[in-house]
């Protein structure tokens, strides 16, 4: 028996005014219930808290957290990690709240330049809040209505910004960029080699491509699957750093001399060290002369798509059979949020799909299957898109189209500041090509190339430390793509707009040279 539900024309309008009238939703029941008393005064002493710590954050002499061992953040923790035979109510709840406050890092601080994401925003916390409310499973229509339609919306939306124009684009979402790029390889395997759904690789020895710049994630993605790391070849990069087009053919031609069934090619819009493009036009060319799958990382550098300006950066995106991309990075969309979009979202539930009928219970209608759980290949799942949802809802295309060019410009100004200073050596292109700025400091004033490797390293790792132990900055280092080249670890500085600004890079060099005027020798 077919279960009822929303045709995918009603998508759009259902969304549309969903969020647009008040007056019909009844109002709260004036009496309250005892857990909801309970929740109310839970609720009021968190919110004090939050907003409290999120204005500290903002403060002129805010700190950014503490680099504390382990060892020794246990000892201060002390009871607080013990877990109770006869629970403490709230007043424990609030205590280790108070901790977890004090100790942690502090994502909302302008100097948090460390990693490819930041805070949120208030938009944000509330949309988490609201999933917390509605704590529903995501797997199936029947449990979902709303969200469903929300996801499916979303995903449609988004995936038509990337070029992708087909009436079923669209996709899902996952728990993170990894969890998209492992999605993304199964479901390559699954429709260009359909038997391997039931019988497994069989004699296929598949090989997949990335640059050597590619995330990890791929890596374990062939390890999780059963291909082995070794299925994994990287293709150099050009001086750009930039997978090498020639370098991939000439790799996909040995792999079918040596027997092997060349499967997938992984682009990245955005690699985490440098912030690198590759030519996805090209790359596209070579996979659909060959017959394989091309899939972007786009989980950093993607959401580029909401500005005019920068989009250009992903000339040949739309020729992509899948795109991984995270608005929990660039846009500031709470942890977790990460979207799996193709051309044709069909392919996801043709790949993953086992119809246990205890779960799904054919909620197929005019094509469309609102099941989005049997798209996957997990069950439980949190309805992330509700997060992009609002967030788009509350800021628009064009005010993400601002965050993301203000920060672009705030990186630029960053990399001619360190071009210009004495003692820096900028790496990165100038203007980096993301947003994240790779360079050197020489205490010694000398060009960081003609230091030793061991020298820059020290260096670079003790400002490090001495940056988050000063309580205004936390940054990343790295060591070079090619370590033999013998110059060491280097400082990598993100722009996480709208909290870094001009003012924040600038005090960041300051700084810098601040603690190098101790190291000089």
């Amino acid at each position: 028996m077919q279960r009822m539900g929303p045709p995918p024309a009603v998508i759009s309008s259902v969304i549309s005014s969903s969020t647009s009238s008040s007056s019909s939703s009844s109002s709260l029941n004036s009496t309250q219930s005892p857990r909801a008393a309970e929740l109310e005064t839970l609720l009021e002493a968190v919110s004090q808290r939050a907003v409290a710590y999120v204005s500290s954050a903002d403060a002129p002499n805010a700190r950014i957290g503490d680099p504390v061992p382990p060892d020794q953040l246990s000892q201060i923790l002390g009871a607080h990690l013990t877990l109770p035979t006869t629970g403490g109510g709230q007043i424990e709840f609030l205590a280790v709240l108070d901790e977890i406050l004090k100790r942690s890092i502090v994502t909302w601080h302008p100097g948090f330049m460390d990693k490819l994401y930041a805070s949120t925003n208030p938009v944000g916390v509330a949309s988490d809040l609201i999933l917390s409310i509605l704590n529903t499973n995501g797997y199936i229509y029947s449990v979902s209505p709303v969200l469903t339609l929300i996801e499916k919306k979303t995903s449609h939306d988004y995936a038509r910004l990337f070029g992708f124009t087909s009436p079923w684009a669209g996709g899902i979402t996952l728990p993170g960029g990894s969890a998209s790029n492992t999605h993304s390889l199964i479901v390559a395997r699954t429709i260009l080699y359909p038997d391997t759904k039931v019988n497994g690789n069989g004699d296929h020895k598949f090989v997949i491509f990335t640059s050597a710049h590619g995330h990890y994630s791929v890596e374990k993605a062939a390890i999780s699957i059963g291909l082995g790391s070794e299925a994994v070849w990287t293709i150099p990069v050009d001086k750009e750093q930039r997978m090498r087009v020639d370098m991939l053919e000439e790799r996909i031609l040995e792999a079918k001399r040596q027997g092997r069934t060349p499967l997938y090619v992984n682009a990245t819009a955005g690699t985490t060290v440098y912030g690198s493009y590759d030519p996805f036009e090209e790359i596209a060319f070579v996979a659909k002369k060959y017959d394989i799958w091309f899939h972007v990382d786009g989980s950093w550098g993607g959401n580029v798509v909401f500005s005019n300006k920068l989009k250009y950066k992903l000339k040949g995106i739309e020729m992509a059979d899948s795109l991984t991309v995270n608005p929990h990075k660039m846009l500031g969309v709470p942890l977790t949020c990460s979207f799996l979009l193709a051309p044709d979202h069909r392919v996801f539930q043709k790949a993953s799909s086992l119809r246990a009928p205890y779960l799904y219970h054919n909620s197929e209608v005019d094509g469309e299957d609102f099941d989005i759980g049997d798209a996957t290949m997990g069950c439980g799942r949190r309805a992330d898109s509700l997060k992009l949802f609002l967030a788009w809802k509350w800021y628009g295309t064009e005010g993400f189209a601002k965050r993301v060019e203000t920060a672009f410009e705030v990186t630029a100004h960053f990399a001619n500041l360190i071009s210009s200073r004495p003692g820096f050596h900028l790496i990165s292109e100038n203007p980096p090509p993301c947003l994240q700025t790779c360079f050197y400091y020489s205490p010694n004033q000398r060009d960081a190339l003609a230091n030793t490797a061991e020298y820059n390293t020290k260096v670079t790792r003790a400002i490090s430390y001495q940056l988050q132990a000063s309580g205004r900055f936390l940054v990343d280092y790295a060591p070079p793509a090619n370590p033999e080249d013998g110059k060491g670890e280097f400082f990598r500085a993100v722009v996480n707009a709208p909290t870094t600004t001009k003012d924040t890079v600038e005090e960041l060099l300051e700084t810098i040279e601040r603690i190098g005027s101790s190291m000089r020798d």
